[in-house]
């Protein structure tokens, strides 16, 4: 018996749509209203998130940890799906250091281990401090590391028993959505709550603002663009903020140059230079500068001339009537080949680098470019170096490096400089933990606020129990 194609259409589609809704297959195009944790609505994101929370937080120990773990696995199945449509998506960095990113995130995140319980004893009686939750956190991703962040902040943010709801970035807004659906779909496998993570589906500042000022949110963490930090103040809540950051290097004259050139190599092209720590400018003093730039060429990096660095200055940073340097965000998280093409250079596209002599009046120098051009300042001294990496650093507190075996001189840096972050004789990668280093990792640095690189228990209300005169079981 024949069968009509629009019956054997609607079977067609009610297949689909039961495979989808039972998780088997990925649902595609947009989202309906509180579709798998996607809603339109900032108020009605924030109604489920609050029935979600308060269902989490009475959650065992063991069923937030296998959440963790289910939200790791996912994390790494995905992490080329992911990383390729973050760069189809917002068009920045290098899809192989994507893909290490997601895979760094899932694996180096910490988790319930992160919240410790902390007692004491004595003969006035028993104290003991957990953490708790706040409760609904309104968090804000960027367009830089999309799905690492969300992650990131999913993870440390639901370990303390809270419930999240995420105003991403605009530009990253589909990928986002695909990444939390899936999230979603691991957290309510192995017995989390629904709705425990959510987004809304077109982010706009208007929706991050519902998000900041509703009363039910208690937490803000911001790590986006400064408009959208300086909304999150102008709530009047605790924020957790992470700031910009335009991190210098240093290197001295007792620094092993071929060490230090590979490691600034490795941090300054990493995703194309868009991570907030990596090295946007160098300081070189005069006795190694010239070995310092052949090193550099050595280890693979591209030498422009001063006519080409013009060039390229001019279409990446060009200057306003002011005389201030705008960044082109045409060129921001491009390949250094395209770099090299505005400088009227041709590289192949496997160049990770493009370097080139600077003055400190540089706008690669003064600007947090977010592009695998690395300027390189000379410097009489290392007391000019420190001055100059201070001033180029504006105050934000975010990164530095130092390439030096002076002991005297790393501690000098690491004090004047008054960074969160401090990195001595390694690349910038070293400084999160993870893949590049020791420590606990996260992609918030919040050096505005205080916190430093953020884990769970900046996500946790710490609470103290005293038994006055009681429970010490040992004389």
């Amino acid at each position: 018996m024949a069968i009509d194609p629009s019956t054997l259409s609607a079977i067609v589609e009610s297949v689909l749509s039961r495979l989808q809704a039972e998780g088997h297959l990925p649902r595609q195009g947009t989202p309906a209203s509180g579709e798998e944790g996607v809603f339109d609505r900032a108020e009605d994101a924030i109604a489920a998130s609050r029935v979600a929370q308060r269902q989490w937080m009475t959650s065992k120990r063991e069923t937030r940890d296998r959440v963790i773990a289910a939200l790791r696995s996912t994390m790494h199945a995905h992490a080329e799906v992911f990383a390729r449509r973050e760069l189809e998506e917002t068009g920045l960095g290098r899809y192989e250091d994507k893909v290490v990113k997601v895979h760094n995130a899932a694996s180096a995140t910490p988790g319930t281990e992160d919240l410790d319980t902390r007692s004491w004893s004595g003969d006035k009686g028993l104290v003991v401090e957990e953490y708790a939750p706040y409760g609904v956190i309104a968090a804000v991703t960027p367009s830089t590391h999309p799905i690492p962040v969300l992650f990131n902040s999913l993870v440390i943010i639901i370990a303390a028993g809270n419930s999240v709801i995420f105003n991403v970035h605009p530009a990253a807004q589909n990928v986002s959505a695909f990444a939390l659906q899936l999230f979603h779909k691991a957290i309510r496998d192995n017995g989390g709550p629904a709705n425990l993570a959510t987004m809304i589906r077109v982010p706009t500042l208007e929706s991050a603002d519902t998000l900041f000022r509703h009363p039910a949110v208690r937490l803000i963490a911001a790590t986006g663009g400064p408009g959208l930090v300086k909304a999150a103040f102008a709530s009047g809540k605790k924020v957790i903020a992470a700031g910009p950051g335009n991190p210098p290097v240093v290197v001295d004259a007792t620094a092993d140059l071929d060490r230090a050139a590979r490691a600034i190599i490795e941090g300054a092209s990493f995703d194309n230079n868009i991570l907030c720590i990596a090295e946007k400018e160098a300081f070189v003093l005069d006795p190694v500068y010239d070995r310092f730039m052949e090193a550099l060429q050595r280890n693979g990096a591209v030498r422009l001339t001063k006519p080409q660095i013009e060039a390229l200055a001019a279409q990446a940073i060009p200057r306003n009537a002011k005389g201030e340097g705008v960044v082109n965000k045409a060129f921001v998280g491009k390949n250094a080949s395209v770099l090299a093409a505005a400088a009227g250079v041709n590289v192949p596209d496997s160049t990770r680098l493009l370097f080139g002599e600077a003055r400190f009046d540089c706008v690669f120098v003064q600007e947090e470019q977010m592009m695998p051009y690395l300027p390189v300042v000379r410097v009489r001294d290392t007391e000019e170096a420190i001055a100059l990496a201070v001033k180029a650093e504006h105050g934000f507190g975010h990164t530095a490096m130092v390439h030096s075996h002076n002991l005297d001189f790393i501690t000098r840096f690491s004090t004047v400089l008054n960074t969160t972050i401090v990195v001595v004789n390694g690349s910038s990668l070293a400084g999160l933990g993870g893949i590049g280093g020791e420590g606990q990792f996260s992609h918030t640095v919040a050096s505005p606020t205080g916190e430093g690189v953020c884990t769970p228990r900046h996500f946790a209300r710490t609470r103290r129990l005293a038994v006055s005169g009681n429970l010490r079981i040992v004389p």
